[in-house]
């Protein structure tokens, strides 16, 4: 399962930020190792939510360490797609 980041260009100050997410929280902190970004900077651990702020600097990193580019309405799309499997309950049968 790949680690995302995307096309997004969101400025604070002189900094040029975008996002890097994942399908799972393990890819998503084993990326963050991978590229030198401290776990601490996480953002909306624990919820749908989950990513990583990152400079461009960082994103180049993680495009050469395998991360896959992403249109920033893509996000939406793999966001929706966590809630739905959040959601997602099997049926329960009927028990005699």
């Amino acid at each position: 399962m790949p680690v995302y980041v995307d096309d997004s260009q969101i400025n604070f100050g002189r900094m040029v930020m975008c996002h890097m997410l994942a399908d799972t929280r393990a890819e998503l902190d084993a990326m963050a190792d991978k590229i030198g970004l401290d776990r601490r900077h996480i953002q909306r651990p624990g919820s749908i939510h989950e990513h990583y702020d990152v400079c461009r600097a960082y994103r180049k990193r993680a495009v050469a360490a395998g991360a896959v580019e992403i249109n920033w309405r893509d996000v939406y799309t793999i966001l929706r797609a966590r809630k739905a499997a959040l959601f997602d309950r099997p049926e329960t049968t009927a028990r005699p």
